[in-house]
């Protein structure tokens, strides 16, 4: 029974093939807004399934987890649109909620500090979209040029997104890595799952500098789009505060 909650519970906190029903829903999911309550919301609904379990998940699904994570990370370098990429690397991510232990309280932290900074990159998308009448690299939109404040605000979203440090991703990376449950049962060693995250986080980073290669760098052909307000330039900027403060709240949580 147990074993029937953990792979419905896969569906949520997707591994491959199961992430494709996710995916496939995002990518069909075109309002900003509800797109980002779906990132919120998706993940925590396989912890609840979790916390329903009398047993914990067998090891075979941390292994499922983490070539789930590598695979999707390693697919996001080849993405050019802004919001399959996000798909794609929560997927990677909240694979690797499976890794981060046994408590379904702390298992829902790890998966809404995945979740956060990709919200506030969605909700960024849309204006992508509106403006341009799509988020996708190949436009070549040069937004240093065009629109900066809006640059600035997507590259910081990008570098949250990826978990550079300081940022609650980050430090959830961490605990993964160092949580008992990471290793032993696995059968196979810590450095072996180190190494894994590791090369899952170096994907992410690298798919994420291809991202903004394509939309912020280069000459803008789009003269005439008026850049982000200063009012909310300044709310993005306090929304990157909170996250970090929030991560660094929740190394001393987690760690």
């Amino acid at each position: 029974m147990s074993t029937a909650i953990y792979l419905l519970a896969a569906l949520f906190l997707p591994l491959f093939p199961l992430s494709m029903a996710f995916n496939q829903l995002a990518a069909r999911t075109r309002q900003p807004l509800v797109r980002a309550v779906l990132l919120l919301i998706w993940p925590q609904l396989g912890i609840g399934l979790i916390a329903l379990a009398a047993l914990p998940p067998p090891a075979w699904f941390r292994v499922w987890a983490l070539v789930t994570a590598a695979l999707y990370a390693y697919r996001a370098i080849a993405l050019r649109d802004v919001g399959l990429w996000i798909g794609f690397i929560a997927t990677s991510a909240w694979s690797l909620v499976w890794l981060g232990g046994a408590v379904p309280a702390e298992l829902a932290l790890q998966a809404l500090a995945f979740s956060a900074p990709l919200v506030l990159l969605s909700l960024l998308t849309g204006d992508l979209e509106r403006h341009f009448g799509a988020a996708h690299t190949r436009l070549q939109l040069g937004l240093a040029s065009v629109a900066p404040r809006y640059a600035l605000a997507l590259v910081m979203a990008i570098l949250a997104a990826v978990a550079t440090p300081v940022f609650p991703n980050f430090f959830t990376i961490l605990a993964t890595i160092s949580s008992p449950v990471a290793g032993g049962d696995m059968g196979l060693s810590p450095l072996v799952i180190g190494s894994v995250v590791a090369l899952v986080w170096l994907l992410w980073s690298w798919s994420g500098i291809r991202l903004l290669q394509g939309i912020v760098v280069g000459v803008g052909r789009e003269r005439a789009v008026a850049d982000m307000s200063r009012a909310r330039a300044r709310a993005y900027a306090i929304g990157y505060l909170i996250l970090a403060g929030a991560g660094l709240e929740l190394a001393g949580v987690l760690l």
